[in-house]
């Protein structure tokens, strides 16, 4: 792998009295997912946020590979090395939690402590994935034709019933988010979704037990799918450990920024 294949779009605000924090957004997500919650973390802690491949202004060059988890992993290591940071915590929701376990596991030296946002290991079953595959397939191929705004637009109200968000529509600042959504390309999204969605990246479960890293897992009480998944997370783990955040969906750093950042301020500075 190249480094010159990626070119991110990030932002470091770093103050070596402060211990610096690496923020990965979600699927369709970018580098401002996070703002509120780092609002509420600054006074103490740095931060590193950007925009994930297929998402912001977040540009790859080469083949479609390089859009994939292990790769993009390595691509982010290496934009450490170049920032300089040797170690720091780490904080992912949804995809980007997905994404971040895999860098606990293969990279714990970079990394303190790890905070998963509504996240999963991926799926076990070959069978599985397979399923997944087909389809997250069919809806890379809704979005590449959702070209107008008005289209994606429709494509974001339907992503958003989805159970797992709860009762996210209700949020004053809704209609916010989805215009943050909205500034992403639509293909470039596809082509997340297809090489690095949740049936295309390598199954991490058989891997949890090697965990080197404390890992704090967060879920929302109306979830119930990623509930299920992280509690079975947490016994796998032994240095893993699952709080439920009541009132909020799979979206909590969006829903109750406040809990969310009480939780990970908590985690993160306690003396393991």
């Amino acid at each position: 792998m190249v480094r010159e294949n990626y070119q991110f779009y990030y932002s470091l605000i770093s103050n070596p009295d402060k211990p610096l924090i690496l923020f990965l957004h979600g699927f369709m997500g970018n580098i401002d997912e996070f703002d509120e919650a780092i609002k509420l973390l600054s006074n103490e802690f740095s931060y590193l946020t950007l925009d994930l491949p297929g998402h912001g202004k977040t540009q790859l060059f080469g083949e479609e590979e390089y859009y994939t988890m292990p790769n993009t992993a390595h691509a982010l290591i290496n934009l450490l090395d170049e920032l300089k940071i040797a170690k720091c915590f780490l904080v992912g929701y949804s995809m980007g939690g997905r994404l971040a376990l895999y860098l606990a596991l293969h990279f714990p030296e970079r990394f303190h402590k790890v905070v998963l946002e509504s996240a999963s290991p991926g799926l076990p079953t070959e069978a599985e994935r397979l399923e997944r595959i087909k389809l997250d397939q069919q809806i890379a191929k809704k979005l590449t034709i959702s070209l107008k705004k008005r289209d994606l637009a429709a494509f974001l109200s339907k992503w958003y019933d989805q159970p797992i968000f709860g009762y996210i529509k209700n949020h004053p600042k809704y209609d916010r988010m989805i215009e943050s959504r909205l500034q992403n390309n639509p293909q470039e999204l596809a082509k997340s979704l297809c090489f690095m969605g949740t049936g295309c990246q390598p199954s991490l479960w058989e891997n949890l037990k090697n965990n080197k890293i404390p890992i704090l897992l967060l879920t929302g009480e109306y979830d119930k799918k990623f509930i299920s998944i992280n509690t079975e997370m947490a016994k796998l783990c032994k240095l893993a450990q699952i709080k439920i955040i009541s009132s909020t969906g799979h979206n909590i750093h969006f829903e109750n920024p406040l809990v969310f950042v009480e939780n990970v301020k908590s985690f993160l500075s306690r003396v393991s």
